[in-house]
């Protein structure tokens, strides 16, 4: 905790209201101080919050113009609709609305509309732990209240601030629509759709911060609520183009169902408005059931001694394996599952072949490469994944180092070297192991729907030929660590442009030079290419050279504590 942050802390718990006064006693009403906390977390986060909203509302007002450029006519966009029937496609962007005169809001509505959901719903979801479970965690919370704050003040003033960071998201992006010639009634829903959409998941983690007294395990539970959701609204999208009883099972699905730009119906939001509101019932009730800075569920004690694997290998590798054990894990399940759905989906693309006759050469492969251009497709997305946890993992030592465990490895008598190189060598071979678990899950389910016998073989090399683009992306985040830690947060960024360049690059068409710019984008789609060695000794010379750069400003500059 850092001398300012106390301070404003301090400042804004002064400043509350101290109650009424009765027989001597002061009694603090439930929410005194809200306002005040509230004005703190929003001086707190401007800058944060600027970045998010340029970031997803400059999105919309850019994209739009671009598919106007690169669709400017109906014979391109009923081209373009005929590729939505790809079940890639529609697992990455949504139920196809619209498809028969398949105009240029309908084209925003199903192409561009998940991608802002899901980043809205990421954003509510580390915002709302932020200044919920991150402050009890740190003891932050404790110190408001042993001052004239009120029990529900906190909690209160970080739902509103989170509510209204969405609402200003939601409103800057029906601006965006309205000024690209939109429609003024389905750009105002798209807005609200955006906000009640944020409004749901931030929803989610506030139940998940009462459950778990960490803040890391309140997001990843939160994160995997969302995945859950995708993947219900992917699977059952695939299932009926229109949605599926599965769809509607995911609150995605509900702001994607009122149909915009196309048949607009503004009822479906009203399920994420009552399912916001439910949770938030749940999360006080279970809040009452707690103790300030405890979850509900019980931590487990420690052993008296420490493990063998604790304390083996080459520096803190135990230590290191140990913490993110649990984040392997996850993200490994959660990889293999997706994986084999989404293999499971290519046993329906020779139908989708036969009915539409010139998918492939749309596509610009043959019939015969459809599955394998398909496998490539999906495969990729799953990298996303490996990508962000590579990143998460890494950051996660500013985290250990902020907290003040870093000096406590450091006093046993472990290197700042061999602390971080260790812990960079444990984050790197679980990518590895979650590179070939993705071709894995991939192949088997490719295998299962076509009866491809070496379908997981081939796979599985090529989920390997991504190794170099996940390098680039965690020693990046390990240069920001060891050379600038209080821009390290920037490491996202290139993962969000990853991801971004994936979902909407080829509809964009984004210049080569912004598309080169994702170490995925540079990789080459095998099993459709063949592994070019060019590529991948550049990708993993610049991998190999933030990873330096990172390990030597380790070495160099001072280790922060609170």
């Amino acid at each position: 905790m850092t001398a300012t942050t106390v301070t404003d802390h301090r400042h804004a718990a002064h400043r509350a209201p101290r109650g009424q006064r009765r027989g001597g006693t002061s009694v603090r009403e439930p929410w005194a101080g809200t306002g005040h906390l509230l004005r703190l977390a929003l001086r707190r986060d401007r800058v944060r919050v600027l970045i998010w909203f340029v970031a997803i509302v400059g999105t919309v007002a850019a994209t739009v113009p671009a598919l106007e450029v690169a669709y400017p006519d109906e014979a391109a966009r009923q081209a373009r609709a005929a590729l939505l029937t790809n079940p890639s496609a529609v697992i990455m962007t949504g139920p196809a609305f619209g498809l028969e005169d398949y105009t240029l809001g309908a084209m925003v509505a199903n192409e561009l509309s998940l991608s802002l959901f899901v980043a809205v719903a990421v954003m509510s979801i580390l915002l709302t732990v932020r200044h919920t479970r991150s402050e009890e965690e740190s003891g932050r919370t404790e110190l408001l209240r042993a001052l004239p704050v009120g029990h529900y003040a906190p909690a209160t003033a970080a739902l509103v601030h989170v509510a209204a960071v969405n609402a200003a998201i939601g409103a800057g992006t029906a601006l965006a629509l309205l000024g690209s010639g939109l429609a003024a009634a389905s750009s105002l829903a798209m807005g609200l759709a955006t906000a009640v959409t944020g409004l749901v998941f931030g929803a989610v983690a506030s139940v998940t911060t009462q459950v778990t007294a960490h803040a890391r395990a309140a997001t990843g539970m939160a994160m995997v609520v969302l995945a859950a959701a995708f993947l219900a609204r992917g699977v059952g999208d695939v299932i009926d183009a229109q949605g599926s009883w599965l769809s509607w099972l995911s609150p995605l699905a509900w702001a994607q169902q009122t149909r915009l730009f196309v048949d607009l119906r503004w009822w479906p939001l009203v399920l994420s408005l009552a399912l916001t509101l439910v949770l938030l019932a749940v999360s006080v009730r279970l809040a009452r059931h707690r103790d300030l800075g405890a979850g509900l569920r019980p931590e487990r004690g420690g052993r008296a001694a420490a493990s063998r694997g604790l304390l083996s290998g080459p520096g803190p590798v135990g230590l290191a394996l140990r913490l993110l054990r649990g984040t392997i894990i996850g993200w490994a399940i959660g990889l293999v599952l997706m994986g084999i759905t989404f293999g499971s989906l290519a046993n329906s693309l020779e139908d989708m072949l036969a009915e539409v006759p010139d998918l492939g050469a749309w596509i610009g492969i043959g019939s015969g490469d459809l599955i394998d251009a398909f496998a490539a497709a999906m495969l990729s997305y799953l990298v996303f994944g490996v990508g962000a946890f590579a990143v998460g993992a890494v950051l996660r030592l500013k985290t250990e180092e902020e907290a003040g465990r870093g000096e406590a490895v450091l006093a046993t008598g472990a290197s700042r070297f061999g602390w971080v190189a260790s812990w960079f060598g444990v984050v790197m071979v679980a990518a590895v192991v979650m590179l070939v678990l993705s071709g894995v899950g991939l192949g088997l389910g490719v295998q299962a729907a076509t009866g491809s016998a070496d379908a997981t073989a081939r796979l599985v090399g090529a989920a390997l030929a991504y190794l170099p683009a996940v390098l680039v992306m965690a020693g990046l985040a390990l240069a920001l660590f060891g050379l600038a830690p209080a821009f390290a947060g920037l490491a996202w960024v290139l993962v969000a442009w990853v991801v971004f360049v994936g979902w909407v690059g080829a509809l964009l068409n984004l210049p080569d030079v912004l598309v080169g710019l994702s170490p995925v984008d540079r990789t080459p789609t095998v099993p459709v290419e063949a592994a070019d060695a060019g590529p991948l000794l550049v990708l993993t010379a610049i991998g190999a050279v933030l990873t330096v750069a990172g390990l030597l400003g380790v070495r160099r500059r001072d280790i922060r504590s609170n």
